[in-house]
């Protein structure tokens, strides 16, 4: 019972989510603990002791857990550490644990800047909701601290920005930087394209009724 959090409505057993993660070969001993370093946003961090120096990269481990968990299980950050801090009874003291430097999980070793007007404004989104400084352009929403709720948040300030029939549906299907840009100027340009054609028919249709209108006015003078 010690080891039941509830996260976002959540309810998780801390202990499935380490007996996971020390299947993984690399990894020798693991805690996983909640800590809300931010007021009001519990993460989920994984510390690590591993077997040998040279640990796996994050996003590795991150997959290995993907394929095992769902998204509302998936620790936040992983904290590499040398030595489980122990208390007088030999038991794991989870309050020595040290809190990560940055909740920003190092998901490759290049990251793509935004390269445009619409990218910066969605990073700019980005990092205000997730709280992180530095988001490349190809990372993903839910593999950089984004979840279900965050989402919400995200998508509240896009449809002040941009005026388009934006769902919380794109945004799970876009989960990148790169690919919601793609689609908001797809959208955009579409939603353009749908308001020239508009604009054309009702121009059309203005035409019509002013020559309908001509039309009876002759026809009433002939019959005068």
């Amino acid at each position: 019972i010690d080891n039941q959090v509830k996260i976002r409505g959540f309810r998780i057993e801390l202990g499935e989510i380490e007996a996971l993660i020390t299947q993984h070969p690399a990894v020798q001993e693991t805690v996983v603990i909640v800590r809300e370093d931010i007021p009001g946003d519990k993460r989920l961090v994984a510390y690590l002791v591993f077997k040998q120096e040279l640990a796996p990269k994050f996003s590795e481990l991150r997959s290995f857990l993907k394929e095992k968990l769902p998204d509302y299980m998936l620790p936040t950050a992983f904290v590499p550490i040398k030595a489980l801090p122990l208390t007088p009874n030999g038991k794991v003291n989870r309050q020595a644990l040290p809190a990560p430097d940055i909740f920003e999980p190092q998901l490759g070793t290049t990251s793509v800047q935004p390269r445009n007007h619409l990218e910066i404004s969605i990073a700019s989104i980005w990092q205000k909701v997730l709280k992180i400084e530095k988001i490349g352009i190809h990372d993903n929403f839910f593999d950089i601290g984004g979840h279900s709720l965050l989402l919400l948040q995200v998508h509240s300030q896009l449809c002040e920005i941009f005026s388009i029939n934006l769902l919380v549906i794109d945004l799970f299907k876009y989960p990148t930087i790169s690919s919601l840009a793609d689609f908001l100027g797809l959208a955009n340009t579409n939603e353009l394209s749908n308001v020239h054609q508009t604009e054309a028919r009702n121009e059309q249709l203005k035409k019509g009724k002013t020559r309908i209108n001509q039309f009876l006015k002759i026809s009433k003078r002939n019959n005068l």
